[in-house]
Parts: C-alpha cells; structure tokens; sequence
C-alpha cells in the first residue's frame, strides 16, 4: 500500500474510517512520512486559504473602449445624405424665393439693363428654375423616388451653367456673390449622384426590400382579357377512359 497516496486522499477527505486509522498507525513509526505529511499539509492548507482572486467588476467605460468603431453602413450613408440634399433643397427653394421676391435683384449673367422687359423675365426665369430645384432635391429626399428622372436634366444644366459661367468671369459680366450661388445646384447634382451609384434603386421602401420586380412587360392587345373563365374539372379514370375512346375509334 502506497501511504503517501493515502495521506494525499485523507487531506482532501476522500478516505473512509479505516485508510484513515492505517495511515495515522503508518505515521507512528515512519519520519519519512511524517515529514512528508506535514510538509503536505502546510501547502494545503496555504491554498485552501487564499485560493484564487475575485474578478472584479468591469467597468462599462472600459468595454466602449474596447468595442471597435462603429462602420457606417450603406443605409446610413444614403440616409445622411438624403438629410444634405433636403438641406440644399430648402436653401435652393429659399433662394428662388428671394430672387421672386426682389431681395437678391441684381445679379444678373448680363450687363445692367437699360430699359426694356427681357432681362427682367429672364430674371424670372431663373428664380423659377431656382425653385423648381430646390422642391425637387426635396422630393428626392423626402419620397425617396428615383433621382435617375432628374439626371439628364441635372447633368445638362450643370454642364451649360459652367460653360457659361466660366464664359462670364472672362468677360466680367457677373457678380461673384452669384456665382456662389451656384454652388448649391452643383452640390445637389453630386448628391443625387452618390445617392444614384451607392443605391442602384435608392428609393426601394423597406416593404418592397428584397423583391425583384421585372421591367419587361408584354401586353397582348389581340387577345381579350378571360372573363370568367370555365374552371377545370377532375374526371375521375381520365386516362383509362382516353385510352378506351382511342380503342373505338381505332
């Protein structure tokens, strides 16, 4: 019998009455084992009294620390910059406004008038074009509709304006107050671009997410819509009773 193994048992209570009482006679008349014992015990006992250390709490800080930086997900994305085009949509709308209403009179593309009512319509003109922006940068970003509609509008007046616009700081026929405010136009345009290229369909509603629809359409005009058409009925022994009729008439 190992008894070194069956002081090691006793110390962690693992042994009956009677391993017991053969160990402790075992001590009696063995130093070996005595000192072994007691050099057993003195670690036990050191690590049945510290034991291991309590985990403390981690703090929430600590953890937001750790945590990696949000992504900016596509949603989020074309959601902030539906909020930039709504933005320069009421300022645009806003400038419309003024320019209807006198306060930004003056800054016209062509030298100062003298006399007559065409450039005071062309004045006119543009405070309308000038509106009609700014509610359809709204529109796009309010409905969420297709900014594809707008495009090739958007691209030829941005396109035009800046040949023209270039044209005029040449010739010293414009202000630059009103060149600024072009800004807001070109602006808009690169919105309703990064909203077309991020998107493909950037007004797709969260009911319509995930459906596929097809924008081939066949409309046969020759043939006139089924109205109430005969349902199909189930008979009963159908191929026999086909199989039995070509018979006869073989």
């Amino acid at each position: 019998m190992d008894f070194r193994e069956l002081l090691s048992a006793e110390l962690d209570g693992e042994t009956d009455a009677a391993e017991s009482a053969a160990a402790r006679d075992h001590l009696t008349g063995c130093a070996g084992c005595r000192d072994w014992y007691a050099d057993a015990t003195l670690v036990t006992n050191l690590a049945r009294r510290t034991g291991p250390e309590p985990v403390g709490a981690v703090d929430e800080s600590v953890l937001d620390a750790l945590a990696p930086p949000r992504r900016l997900t596509a949603a989020r994305v074309a959601l902030l910059l539906r909020y930039a085009l709504g933005v320069l949509g009421i300022a645009q709308f806003l400038l419309g406004a003024a320019q209807i209403g006198g306060v930004a009179d003056g800054h016209l593309h062509v030298p100062d008038p003298v006399g007559g009512t065409a450039p005071n319509h062309l004045w006119h003109e543009s405070a309308a074009w000038n509106v009609a922006l700014g509610a359809g940068f709204v529109w796009i970003a309010v409905r969420r509709t297709r900014p594809a509609g707008m495009l090739p509008t958007l691209t030829a007046f941005v396109a035009v304006l800046a040949l023209l616009s270039v044209n005029d700081v040449i010739t010293g026929r414009v202000d630059y107050p009103r060149l600024l405010s072009h800004g807001l136009v070109v602006a808009g345009y690169l919105l309703i671009l990064a909203l077309r290229r991020r998107g493909g369909d950037p007004d797709t509603s969260p009911g319509n997410a995930g459906r596929t629809r097809s924008r081939w359409r066949v409309e046969l005009d020759d043939e006139p819509p089924a109205v109430n058409p005969t349902p199909l009925r189930v008979v009963r022994g159908g191929a026999a009773s086909i199989r039995h009729r070509r018979d006869r008439a073989a």
